[in-house]
């Protein structure tokens, strides 16, 4: 699967990744719902996806935390679609 078919999925397959699903969840505009499975991912990657739902929450100082932990650059709001395409790159070809 790519980003672009993760993100035109109409709903949830329950066979995708935790990472898949809150990377889903974003795109489909669930933050709440997206949030609370990236705080579940207690690895670098749910790091990665937790900075990026903070930068589009707009708290991007609790977002550099986040980057932080997942030894990536900081990104800002203008970045958010390229960094969610960057992101759903790399969990979809885990």
């Amino acid at each position: 699967m790519t980003a672009a078919e993760l993100a035109a999925l109409p709903s949830l397959p329950v066979s995708l990744s935790p990472e898949a699903q809150a990377l889903w969840h974003t795109k489909a505009g669930n933050w709440e719902e997206a949030h609370n499975i990236a705080q579940d991912i207690h690895t670098p990657l749910g790091s990665w996806i937790h900075a990026l739902l903070h930068v589009i929450e707009g708290d991007q100082w609790n977002g550099d935390y986040w980057f932080a932990k997942a030894k990536k650059p900081s990104r800002g709001p203008k970045d958010v679609d390229a960094l969610w395409d960057e992101i759903a790159a790399t969990v979809l070809s885990r």
